[in-house]
């Protein structure tokens, strides 16, 4: 190579080879302050298009869970319910097997259908007072009656819009004394009231009746809650694995780029000094014209 004042070829080299170096440099040094490997596009284009998928992904699926444990509150706020309608059932029960014997008088009775009568109350009190958020549970707001089935939760937890994998109903028939077939509300139904020895003794099989309606209501209410229950786990296990495989994509192997950054600060610190020993060369120049 020649000796030459107007250009120092060996300069601009270790220059080249320093920019290079420190660029590289800079991104190790990125990289492990932020712990991500993909910092922007520029660090993996493919890479940073998947990654935001799987976010969203995780995202979404993380809010299905939430979604679902909700359903299952809910649930468990109008089993708590029914089964408080199940101790006023019990006690209409007794009462009517109370006034079906002979020996108490009508006076009596009407006694005992007073207390049954507000048993009944009671029953469509806590039906129709019974809500979650705002939605009312035991009413009859969720029994599905319409004819477009419109009267029923949408529990949404999927990524998608399918009927077939991101949602179901769930259906709550209603719970008042009217619907049960107890109390004045029933009507002149065999359950409305137990004046009398006789409208007692047809009381029993009422309230029987009424109990197993309110029992199969608890009973839809407990597969759902397994349900979306089971739902949850499925769910948070696709968030898991979902968020392990974004982290291959995205996070950075501590390990492997801090032996890069190791590799690339000695060869930042050698450039610098090439660079420095490159720029005295002209110098040589001058000690051939007598400088």
């Amino acid at each position: 190579m020649s000796l030459v004042i107007n250009h120092n070829l060996m300069a601009m080299n270790a220059a080249r080879a320093l920019s290079i170096s420190y660029g590289r440099l800079a991104t190790s040094v990125q990289r492990l302050s932020s712990g991500l490997r993909i910092n922007s596009a520029q660090d993996d284009a493919a890479g940073l298009a998947v990654r935001e998928i799987m976010r969203t992904d995780i995202r979404v699926l993380n809010q299905g869970v939430r979604n679902a444990n909700d359903a299952v509150s809910m649930i468990q706020t109008a089993d708590g319910a029914l089964s408080v309608i199940d101790e006023k059932l019990t006690r209409m029960k007794e009462l009517a097997e109370q006034a079906a014997t002979g020996t108490y008088t009508t006076a009596q009775r009407l006694i005992m259908d007073s207390e049954y009568q507000a048993m009944a109350s009671e029953i469509t009190r806590i039906a129709t007072a019974t809500d979650f958020n705002g939605v009312k549970l035991l009413d009859g707001s969720l029994s599905g009656t319409a004819v477009d089935g419109t009267e029923q939760m949408k529990i949404h937890f999927g990524t998608g819009n399918s009927s077939a994998e991101d949602y179901y109903y769930v259906k709550i028939d209603k719970a008042t004394a009217s619907a049960l077939g107890v109390g004045s509300g029933a009507g002149t139904g065999a359950g409305s009231t137990i004046s009398t020895q006789s409208a007692a003794q047809t009381a029993l099989a009422a309230i029987d009746s009424a109990i197993a309606t309110k029992d199969n209501i608890r009973a839809n209410l407990g597969a759902l809650a397994n349900r979306l229950t089971n739902t949850v786990s499925v769910l948070s296990i696709q968030a898991e694995n979902l968020q392990a495989a974004e982290s291959r994509i995205s996070d950075v192997d501590v390990a492997t780029e801090m032996t890069e950054f190791t590799r690339n600060q000695i060869l930042t610190q050698a450039a610098v000094a090439m660079l420095a020993q490159a720029n005295t060369l002209p110098q040589l120049a001058l000690r051939l014209m007598g400088g």
